[in-house]
């Protein structure tokens, strides 16, 4: 798949240590996903959003390269730094916002994969986008992000369509397109579980609404 499989994910060692520019990196060919799903007034600022916590993660690590190796290098340099205000702040704060976008568009893509769909209509995605969104991102939302979130899914595209675009306009079969899905679920899963897992360790997550 053109736009997913575009820059390859490291294999997470067993550390569990996300190096941090490989991450980053790779990460920074996905905000174009969110293009592809149309309703620009709401996917536009998701868009946005997961651009700017790249360039915010990506500006701590290009102060100091050695010190901000991995992801954890900088959330453990921040802890010390910012005291009581962290994690509301620098990268801390980038990458939890990061990771929950991430994760919005993994379940989505997860749920496609799996086949989950409203039998009526087999070629809508609103249930994957409301699966993705309740796991993801409701829960740190206010009433009027949330509703506008629910008026959106009647503006997706088609899940025809949706594969199109995520292979930059060819025609491919769809079974061809949900295995290069898996392939790409495949790599980022593992590391996005590593990154939860990171912030639930460190006390690091915070469920203020935005």
């Amino acid at each position: 798949m053109a736009l997913l499989l575009e820059h390859e994910f490291k294999p997470l060692p067993a550390d569990k240590q996300v190096e941090t520019l490989p991450f980053l990196e790779a990460v920074a060919h996905l905000p174009p996903f969110f293009d592809c799903l149309g309703a620009p007034i709401v996917y536009s600022p998701v868009k946005a959003d997961l651009t700017g916590n790249i360039k915010k993660i990506r500006a701590v690590y290009d102060s100091n390269p050695a010190k901000f190796k991995t992801l954890q290098n900088i959330l453990e340099a921040e802890k010390e730094m910012h005291g009581s205000a962290w994690p509301k702040t620098g990268a801390t704060l980038a990458l939890m916002w990061l990771k929950r976008g991430l994760k919005f568009m993994l379940v989505l893509l997860q749920s496609i994969s799996d086949g989950e769909r409203d039998e009526e209509h087999p070629n809508l995605i609103r249930v994957n986008a409301m699966k993705a969104y309740e796991i993801a991102l409701k829960k740190y939302h206010g009433w009027m992000l949330q509703k506008l979130f629910m008026g959106s899914v009647y503006a997706l595209p088609y899940k025809s369509d949706l594969l199109k675009a995520l292979e930059k306009g060819k025609e491919v079969k769809e079974e061809e397109s949900i295995e290069k899905i898996h392939q790409f679920l495949s790599r980022v899963t593992p590391i996005l579980d590593a990154i939860y897992e990171m912030y639930t360790k460190m006390n690091a997550e915070l469920s203020y609404k935005a």
